[in-house]
């Protein structure tokens, strides 16, 4: 199929209302392709929270492994990584595994017919052929919402999409474990509603950062800060979205300092200079105000979270880690189960594990 004629059809499904793309990756009243975090309602974090500890709990006996490992083992998962990866791709692999599914994997270009000239368009159906889930992430920007709506529209074999990260777009799973850590966090302190959270570092190119602002909708009486240089400011179309859904928010350029003592969660990011030749040199700005020191922690809440999604450069001080308020190194393993409890739920199995 013409690869212009699908750009052209492309174009004019993203100029649709959100309501109606996302409608695209809902089958039978329930996610179908998880490809942005505009899909997920209170309801599905509610349960995929609830499924999440119930998955932890059953894997501790070496019989709720063994039940574990049957509920998915006749499914076969692909994960195609166009773009670097750690945390994400082990933690998708073992998600998989964890549910008995086999797996196969592209995580260079170079080594697939991408070299000899073929579509990605092309390759993902022919990916949809071999396997019963596609999880992706991509360079380009909307590459995942691409990918399910092809296979959603001109497929005869639709099978689910779930977005790994995709470009400066979105990366809505880093948000699903993200809000289930702050849930987990704040479990016994009144829960997340009512909370401020506060995000820093490169929030103009961060994709993370993105996709949980668009989570704000769901919690009541959460405000959200933005700490960054001007040049690295959250862009207009989250703030947009942000009072649209009536979440307050303050933009803070000067420094971190001032609006710590504010947050019941800090969510720290790195410069993403892997973008600079889109956007400039990030060197030339002073990005020294927007760091977490260890001797800043005087000013943090008690009872606070401090989180980042990684990789981490210097933007967190490695003497932090042993600070209880420290839950970016649980945040990164409540990612391998998160992402196996949205699986169990899009193939439809999480009841036989609630009820296990």
């Amino acid at each position: 199929m013409c690869t212009s004629y699908l750009d052209d059809k492309f174009v004019t499904f993203r100029n649709l209302p959100m309501e109606q793309r996302i409608s695209c990756f809902t089958k039978r009243g329930r996610v179908f392709d998880m490809i942005m975090s505009q899909q997920m309602d209170r309801q599905f974090i509610d349960d995929i929270y609830h499924l999440t500890n119930k998955l932890r709990h059953i894997s501790k006996s070496k019989a709720g492994y063994m039940f574990l490992q049957n509920i998915l083992a006749h499914k076969r998962a692909m994960l195609y990584f166009n773009q670097p990866s750690s945390r994400t791709f082990l933690s998708f692999h073992n998600a998989c595994h964890i549910l008995g599914m086999k797996t196969s994997e592209i995580r260079d270009p170079a080594l697939s017919s991408e070299v000899k000239g073929e579509s990605d368009d092309d390759g993902l159906r022919t990916f949809s052929s071999y396997t019963d889930l596609i999880i992706m992430r991509h360079s380009k920007s909307h590459m995942a919402e691409r990918a399910a709506w092809l296979l959603n529209t001109f497929s005869n074999r639709p099978i689910p999409i779930i977005n790994g990260g995709s470009g400066q777009d979105q990366h809505p799973t880093q948000s699903l474990l993200d809000i289930y850590t702050l849930q987990r966090s704040f479990n016994n302190k009144g829960g997340f509603d009512g909370k401020t959270l506060l995000m820093c570092g490169d929030l103009k190119r961060g994709r993370t950062v993105r996709s949980l602002s668009f989570l704000m909708r769901n919690f009541s009486d959460v405000k959200v800060i933005y700490a960054a240089p001007k040049a690295f400011q959250i862009r207009e179309d989250v703030l947009e979205a942000l009072e649209s859904y009536g979440v307050p928010y303050t933009i803070e350029t000067e420094s971190l300092q001032k609006v710590l003592p504010l947050a019941d969660a800090i969510y720290m990011t790195r410069i993403q200079d892997e973008h600079d030749r889109d956007h400039g040199d990030s060197g030339k700005i002073d990005i020294s105000k927007f760091k977490l020191k260890a001797s800043d922690m005087v000013n943090v809440k008690p009872t606070a979270a401090i989180m980042h999604p990684f990789p981490r450069r210097d933007e967190v001080d490695v003497e932090i880690d042993v600070d209880p308020r420290a839950m970016y190194w649980r945040q990164e393993r409540n990612g391998m189960w998160t992402r196996a409890a949205l699986i169990s739920y899009i193939f439809g199995v999480e009841h036989e594990i609630l009820n296990y």
